[in-house]
Parts: structure tokens; sequence; C-alpha cells
């Protein structure tokens, strides 16, 4: 597993197994987000799979699969709800994290500075300078 902290009660990960749910509940998280559609990757690693591995960790599972057709505002608010709704640290999923990063960060916008929702993405290793006039036009609609 690579699982990136973006903050202290939210991560990201590129693709993971069902054998990797007992140690992300012993890392200390509380749920997990599936942001890939089960159409990219193999069934064993399925949103099925991986919600049953998850429920016997005693773990949280929401199924959010995201592209770019998807990345709506309907769905970065149902991100952000999964994310509030968890009642602890988060970990959110999909190839390379990439996806589960921009949820988060759009999710994020006029709660949170841009400038700041970029440094924090960028520190886990995603560059997301270009979502930055995205980020701004989301906090001014929401001002």
């Amino acid at each position: 597993m690579d699982i990136r902290q973006i903050t202290p009660t939210y991560a990201v990960s590129p693709q993971i197994a069902p054998d990797d749910c007992a140690a992300i509940a012993d890392a200390g998280f509380k749920a997990i987000i599936c942001n890939r559609p089960d159409m990219e990757i193999t069934p064993d690693c399925q949103a099925a799979a991986i919600e049953s591995a998850a429920k016997a960790a005693g773990l949280g599972f929401t199924v959010l699969p995201l592209t770019h057709q998807t990345m709506n505002a309907e769905n970065v608010a149902a991100h952000r709800a999964a994310i509030d709704a968890a009642g602890g640290p988060v970990l959110a999923y999909c190839a390379s994290g990439t996806r589960s990063s921009i949820a988060w960060s759009l999710g994020q916008a006029g709660d949170m500075a841009s400038d700041d929702i970029i440094e924090a993405t960028g520190k886990a290793g995603y560059d997301l300078r270009g979502l930055h006039p995205q980020l701004e036009m989301i906090a001014a609609q929401k001002s």
C-alpha cells in the first residue's frame, strides 16, 4: 500500500486489495471510499471484494466511482459527505490517488484557501496546481 496523507483525517492511495483492509483499520482509519470504477480492474479488487474485507475489518465503506465525466458537483458533495460521516480518518483510493485527491480538493474549495489545498495535495505527491482556477471559482460561488 502507498497511503499518502493529505490531512490528519484524510489520506489517498492507489488501488488497494482486500488483504490491505485489516492493516488500514490497524492504522487508525475508520472508513474507506472507493473512487475507482469496477470496469477498470479485475474482479478480485472490485468494490464488492474490497467492501466485504473492509466491513470484516470494522471499516465503513462508500462506493463513489469517479471518472472525468462523473467528477461533478453532485459527486464532489457526496465525497465530502462520506468523509464528514465517517467519524474519523478516511482513506480514499482510485488508480493512483489522483481522482481521490481532486475530489477532496474540490470539496474543500471555499472552506480552505486554494493555496492551502494545493499545498496539502502537493506534499502528498499530487501536483494539482492546474486546479487552482476551478478552486477559486467554487470558492467565489460559495461566498
